[in-house]
C-alpha cells in the first residue's frame, strides 16, 4: 500500500514539476523579449554610447534569466543565452560604432534562437523531470507528498490568476474594438512595458511574477490585433 502511494506521489510530482518548469521557461522567454527590444534599439541608434547603453540593459535582462533557465532545464537555451552575453559584452567594448553594430547583429540572431528554443521547451530535457524519474523507491513517501502539495498549491494559485485575468482580456478586447487605434495602442503598450519592468525585478513574488507574465501575454495578443495604425484610416 505504501509503495503504491509512493509511486502515485512520484507521478504527481513529475507532472507538477513539468508545469513549474514550463512557467520558468516562459519567464525566461519574457526576459529574452525585453533584451531583444533593447538590442533592436541599439541597432537603430547612430551613437556608440547609446548603443552601449542599450547593450548593457540587454545584458542585465539576460543575467536575470540564468536561474530561470536552470529551473527550466533547457540546456540549449542556456548555452545560446550565455554565448549571447559574451557577444553583447564585446559590443560594449568595441571602440567603433561599426564594430558594435556587428556584434549587436550577431546578438539579435542568438536572441531569436534562444526565443525559438524556449518556445518549444516542452520537448527539452528538464532537470526537475529527471530528478522525479530518478527517485529511489526506498525514499520516504512523506517527503514526496510534501513536494507535491507545495507544487499543487502553486498551480492552484496560477489557475486562480488565469481565471481573474479573463475579465482583463474581455475589457482589453473592448478597448481594441471601440477606441481609436493610436490611443488603444498607447494604452496597451503602457501596460505591456509595465509588465516587462515588473518581471525584471529580482524580489517579485511568485504570484505577482505569474500575474505580470500572463498580463503581458494577453496585452501582446491585443497589440497584435490592433496592428499597424498607419495602415488604418
Amino acid at each position: 500500500m505504501k509503495k503504491n502511494i509512493f509511486f502515485f506521489c512520484a507521478i504527481a510530482l513529475l507532472s507538477l514539476s513539468s508545469f513549474g518548469m514550463n512557467v520558468e521557461c516562459e519567464y525566461a522567454n519574457s526576459n529574452m523579449g525585453y533584451a531583444k527590444t533593447q538590442i533592436n534599439a541599439a541597432l537603430l541608434t547612430q551613437d556608440i554610447n547609446q548603443a552601449r547603453f542599450y547593450a548593457y540593459r540587454a545584458i542585465s535582462a539576460l543575467e536575470k534569466s540564468k536561474n530561470q533557465l536552470n529551473v527550466c532545464g533547457c540546456k540549449k537555451a542556456k548555452k545560446s543565452m550565455l554565448e549571447n552575453m559574451e557577444v553583447l559584452t564585446l559590443a560594449t567594448k568595441s571602440t567603433t560604432l561599426e564594430g558594435t553594430i556587428t556584434y549587436l547583429s550577431k546578438s539579435i540572431s542568438l536572441t531569436n534562437n534562444t526565443i525559438s528554443v524556449l518556445e518549444s521547451h516542452d520537448t527539452h530535457e528538464s532537470t526537475y523531470a529527471n530528478d522525479a524519474l530518478s527517485i529511489n523507491t526506498s525514499a520516504k513517501a512523506e517527503k514526496t507528498t510534501t513536494k507535491t502539495k507545495s507544487k499543487t498549491k502553486k498551480k492552484d494559485l496560477f489557475e486562480t490568476i488565469d481565471t481573474s485575468l479573463e475579465k482583463y482580456r474581455i475589457s482589453l478586447d473592448k478597448v481594441v474594438q471601440s477606441v481609436n487605434c493610436k490611443d488603444a495602442t498607447a494604452f496597451a503598450t503602457r501596460i505591456f512595458d509595465e509588465c516587462e519592468a515588473q518581471l525584471l525585478k529580482p524580489d517579485i513574488s511568485e504570484g505577482s511574477k505569474y500575474y505580470n507574465l500572463r498580463t503581458k501575454e494577453i496585452t501582446q495578443e491585443a497589440l497584435n490585433k490592433i496592428g499597424n495604425c498607419s495602415s488604418k484610416k
